[in-house]
């Protein structure tokens, strides 16, 4: 089985790469998606995280505000380091499973994990390839303030913390440029896949 890593910054396209993955035949993991679920009430980061910021981070259904919760610990390095070891962990360890499953099912897949620091945490060298999905910083900010409520500041603020792409594109097998129209970043992924394919066989 390949293992591929998938990632890139705020807002940079990844998340379009791996559905495009996703389609054309891949096994695609969501790191966001995998931390939601351990964040949920019962989930293994759950009664940690409440024990480390405190009640006020939930909301009145007992729920884990991820908000609140980012306010809390984005302008504070030590605690977002904090958070990632309590949150990464189990994360890992729900991404193995589900590699293992895909294994035992399909050896010969191609799966991928989409996550947004891989490369800060270093954990890009377990893969046997990366992706790396960007765009322009500019294109970075007007995507994530069109597809949330967070402000041109808070927006800016979460940049101001994240590796530069151009930082991640050198550690990068493949680089997809998603600045262009759907089309073209469509036909970037269909030729890594046929690229990854390749190395199957």
């Amino acid at each position: 089985m390949l293992h591929v890593g998938l990632t890139g910054g705020l807002a940079s396209g990844k998340t379009f790469v791996g559905h495009a993955l996703e389609d054309l035949g891949c096994y695609v993991s969501r790191a966001d998606d995998l931390g939601h679920k351990v964040l949920l009430p019962g989930g293994e980061a759950y009664d940690a995280v409440i024990n480390e910021f405190g009640n006020a981070i939930l909301d009145d259904e007992g729920m884990i505000d991820r908000r609140r919760l980012a306010a809390l610990v984005f302008e504070y390095p030590e605690r977002l380091e904090k958070l990632n070891s309590l949150v990464h962990p189990p994360v890992i360890r729900r991404e193995k499973e589900m590699e293992d499953d895909i294994a035992r099912r399909d050896p010969h897949a191609i799966a991928v994990v989409e996550a947004a620091i891989l490369v800060e945490t270093g954990s890009y060298t377990r893969f046997d390839k990366l992706i790396v999905a960007f765009c322009s910083p500019e294109q970075q900010l007007e995507r994530a303030m069109h597809r949330s409520s967070y402000t041109k500041e808070e927006v800016m603020a979460r940049l101001s913390r994240q590796l530069p792409l151009a930082e991640k594109i050198k550690v990068a097998d493949y680089v997809i440029d998603t600045s262009g129209s759907k089309e073209q970043t469509l036909a970037q992924v269909r030729r890594v896949y046929e690229s990854l394919e390749s190395l199957r066989k």
